[in-house]
């Protein structure tokens, strides 16, 4: 599977709940309603816990400024991340996607990497 992560911050005037309310509530019906489209196999949510001994653990390992959440976007071959690069329900569905994206995501801060999974421990 190939995968995107996406590290996002949140836009500075947003506090942090009401980010994960809209990128839960509001995003991720969004996307599970153009995952077909695009052709996308998975789409998860990762939320950053606030809590003040988690943020002390951070600080220790120095990382001072953590991303508000990653999102993780999986597709089952290169061909389904790529294909119908031509179509224009798929870019539409990418536009709608990315105007979204805009309303919550400081997407300046916010890094976006591809890769390929490799599980050591789990399923």
């Amino acid at each position: 599977m190939i995968r995107m992560l996406f590290c996002l911050h949140r836009l500075p005037s947003l506090g942090l709940d009401e980010f994960q309310t809209y990128w839960l509530e509001t995003h991720a019906p969004l996307v599970a309603r153009h995952a077909p489209t695009i052709g996308l196999a998975l789409y998860r949510q990762h939320h950053r816990l606030d809590d003040p001994v988690l943020g002390a653990l951070l600080k220790g390992r120095l990382a001072d400024q953590p991303f508000d959440g990653v999102a993780e976007l999986g597709w089952n071959s290169e061909a389904d991340l790529l294909g119908g690069g031509n179509d224009p329900a798929r870019r539409d569905a990418n536009r709608e996607l990315f105007e979204d994206e805009q309303r919550f995501i400081d997407l300046a801060r916010s890094p976006i990497f591809f890769a390929r999974s490799h599980t050591i421990v789990g399923d």
